[in-house]
């Protein structure tokens, strides 16, 4: 009995879906409505919007992008910016090169300051997440001695070689980190056979993070890495008592959970050790034969893959240390000519359509929806900027003329109009599936503000409910290009958006 009643309801189920698929075909999706419901408060953001600077030679003094890329770093004016010296450029990120003797020692911030200052300058009185991401090679056990090039601008894909540290304790870690934070907020450090490297700067070091994507960077293990990270924190601790934790850096986060299992269990780490902060990453990657049209789905369904992932990580972190809290420092996308290219090791014409931009905009403007939704601490862009040969499809300024391009924008609209403390309200459920165009209402100190994201290649009318009608917008598409969010107002009763619009509306 049960059996045929439940094949009736499967029957009459698909039937009903056969019949609205067809008259979806014949008469296309009506317009989205929104059903905003201001009274129902469904939580208070913890979310703060920003992204993530990593050197390269076009963030060097004197680059054609340098006055540029750093102008709108300061413009944002972002919190928990992440700074990320890291391995493909040995000398802009390793300060001692090659192994101390008995003679001498080859400690060197020649390359390293430059950047570096210029940094925290442009994010002076903002808080910065501090990233020397590369360990030198000479303290892993390899074959041969690791040869970097002579040229600091020279890529160099594969510094980060070995796995086992010489020192398998890793205080020669810790103790090389430790003269490294010390150099940027001591004045300076002693070195390994006592003679003093003065430098001058005391700069203030809120957040560490510890090392990037360890599982790929070395193969690390997850109790390797536990005990890298414990050594570490207690080096930097003894020159910075106080400077807060960023672990892990996972770029693997949905293959490994055993990962998170292991490093967020205190009993895995030395007695004081702090877990502050953990941080993940995602990038949406299509396919090779994908155009505008794939991409407007590959993101998409791809980042609620993510998502999923995000909510299985919150929950071992809160049965396992539920003050930790969470920093998504690198969300974006990296298009597979990107890879080509690095595989190539040279740049190729320049092929990205113009409104990828909007599309990857696009694509952060609904992360950061989503996650502030699941309450994630920090929600962070990467990155400032990339450029041909050095994943261009990630960059936040335009390679060509300097200018901040529709990432760039995106984030600053929703930095410039969200912040935590501003209350999300529900809305109404979609009937089928996702809707196209995500709807968020806030509630913030300036007012009732609502996000629209296009996640469509096509032109999105959204039907609004009364009080809606006529609020002023701040919107970034097609039209807006390299320039700043253009103001409007809603239509009357409608709201228009282009192909992956972002758009602020503020209630009259």
């Amino acid at each position: 009995m049960h059996d045929e009643y439940a094949r009736g309801v499967a029957s009459a189920s698909l039937a009903l879906c056969l019949s609205i698929a067809g008259m979806v075909a014949a008469q296309g999706l009506p317009p989205q409505q929104t059903g905003i419901d201001w009274n129902k408060v469904t939580l208070l953001s913890k979310s703060t919007p920003t992204l993530q600077v990593v050197t390269n030679p076009m963030l060097n003094p004197g680059a054609p992008i340098h006055d540029g890329s750093f102008g709108a770093l300061k413009a944002l004016g972002a919190d928990y910016v992440r700074f990320v010296p890291w391995l493909p450029y040995p000398k802009i990120a390793v300060a001692e090169l090659d192994a101390p003797t008995a003679e001498k020692t080859s400690w060197d911030f020649t390359y390293i300051d430059p950047v570096t200052r210029d940094f925290l300058a442009a994010t002076e009185g903002h808080s910065t997440i501090i990233n020397f991401s590369t360990i030198p090679a000479w303290m892993f056990k390899t074959d041969k001695p690791v040869k970097y090039p002579d040229d600091p601008n020279q890529v160099f894909w594969t510094y980060t070689q070995g796995t086992e540290l010489r020192d398998p304790t890793g205080k020669e870690v810790g103790d090389y980190f430790g003269r490294l934070v010390s150099w940027y907020t001591q004045g300076g450090f002693t070195d390994e056979n006592g003679k003093r490297h003065q430098s001058g700067y005391h700069y203030t070091f809120p957040y560490w993070e510890v090392l990037n994507e360890v599982e790929s960077e070395h193969k690390t293990t997850p109790e390797d890495y536990t005990k890298r990270y414990d050594a570490m924190v207690e080096g930097i601790r003894k020159v910075s008592p106080q400077t807060k934790f960023v672990g892990m850096a996972s770029t693997l986060s949905g293959d490994n959970p055993r990962f998170f299992e292991y490093f967020l269990n205190s009993k895995n780490h030395k007695e004081g050790i702090p877990l502050d902060f953990v941080s993940f990453h995602f990038y949406a990657v299509p396919a090779l034969d994908e155009t505008l049209d794939g991409w407007q789905h590959t993101f998409f369904n791809q980042a609620d893959g993510f998502l999923s992932t995000t909510r299985f990580i919150l929950a071992i972190r809160d049965r396992l240390s539920p003050s930790t809290k969470i920093d998504t420092d690198e969300l974006g996308v990296i298009l597979p000519t990107d890879l080509i290219e690095i595989e190539a090791a040279k740049a190729m014409p320049d092929h990205i359509p113009h409104r990828y931009w909007n599309a990857a905009g696009a694509l952060y403007a609904y992360l950061f929806v989503e996650l502030s939704k699941q309450g994630v601490d920090v929600i962070g862009e990467s990155q400032l900027v990339g450029y041909p040969s050095q994943f261009p499809s990630v960059s936040m300024i335009d390679y060509n003329n300097g200018k901040p391009n529709a990432r760039y924008w995106v984030l600053k609209l929703i930095k410039d109009n969200f912040h935590p403390g501003d209350k999300l309200v529900a809305n109404a459920e979609a009937m089928f599936g996702s809707p196209e165009v995500e709807v968020q209402g806030f509630i913030t100190p300036q007012g009732r503000k609502v996000l629209f994201v296009n996640k469509t290649n096509s032109d999105k009318t959204v039907k609004l409910q009364p009080e809606l009608a006529n609020g002023t917008t701040l919107t970034i598409d097609d039209q807006t290009g390299d320039e700043s969010p253009r103001a409007g107002k809603a239509d009357g009763s409608e709201l228009k958006l282009a192909p992956f619009a972002v758009t602020v509306l503020q209630l009259p």
